[in-house]
């Protein structure tokens, strides 16, 4: 007689944990406060759903609260807007600042790149070249800023503009400086993303620019991506909105690569 073993079934997600797995993945992160007011529970309730979805794998708790689990898709760019928005203001303050007059800049698609071209609105005599439709709205009307638009093709979800026509534009140029975004940074100091399009973009974008200025929140610390952009040691200055984990430090520290900490005041 043959004995058959059952794995153990998980007990089903209660209704309560469904809507906050559903808000969650709308809106990239969740926190303690904002449930326990939607729901009408008291923090420990929210805190003990939050550790069983993320027990289940199927959300990752950070400080205050958990965001959504997503290595295949990003979240919904109105979504990226709203997470970290005061550190990403920051963080654009920051790397605008070591953007000098009279210089030319490279910028990809983000959400944080865009934050770094409301504070370069200050500048004057900038040539930039983009592949981000948002950021040639916020430096439209400024006159001391030249705006070169690469072309290809529109992704409709963000504003970007990808495709091998944008990586031929691209090429043509040699500019003073890139600025880029990333989706996810990996332990080992890989940049990653998830559409590779928009990552062959992003890597004529380095390779055409003399200096490369990364912007990215400390949220990137905690998500994957499926798509290697670049490595961190290829970058010369990596601007975010915390102190670096131990293993990225010591990327910088290797690579040479230096890491500027954005305060609420640059």
């Amino acid at each position: 007689m043959q004995t058959r073993f059952s794995a153990p079934q998980n007990p089903p997600i209660q209704p309560r944990q469904s809507d906050i797995l559903a808000y969650a993945r709308h809106n990239g992160r969740v926190t303690v406060e904002q449930l326990s007011k939607h729901f009408d529970v008291t923090p420990q309730t929210i805190r003990k759903d939050l550790n069983e979805l993320c027990e289940r794998s199927l959300l990752q708790r950070v400080h205050g609260g958990a965001v959504a689990i997503s290595g295949v898709t990003n979240f919904g760019y109105e979504a990226r807007r709203s997470l970290a928005a005061h550190g990403k203001q920051s963080i654009g303050q920051h790397a605008a600042a070591l953007v000098p007059n009279d210089c030319s800049i490279l910028i990809n698609i983000g959400t944080t790149t865009e934050q770094v071209a409301s504070a370069l609105r200050a500048k004057q005599g900038l040539m930039v070249i983009t592949n981000n439709l948002n950021v040639i709205n916020i430096l439209s009307g400024y006159p001391g800023i030249e705006i070169i638009v690469a072309g290809g093709v529109l992704r409709h979800a963000d504003g970007g503009i990808v495709g091998e026509a944008a990586v031929d534009f691209i090429k043509q140029f040699k500019v003073d400086y890139a600025i880029i975004g990333t989706s996810a940074i990996d332990g080992d100091g890989s940049l990653l993303d998830y559409d590779y399009r928009e990552v062959k973009v992003t890597q004529a974008i380095i390779a055409n620019a003399r200096k490369s200025i990364l912007v990215a929140d400390s949220m990137k610390f905690e998500r994957s991506a499926p798509v290697r952009i670049a490595h961190l040691s290829q970058i010369d200055y990596f601007v975010t909105d915390k102190a670096l984990p131990g293993p990225l430090a010591s990327v910088c520290l290797e690579g040479d690569v230096e890491v500027v900490v954005a305060s609420p005041d640059p």
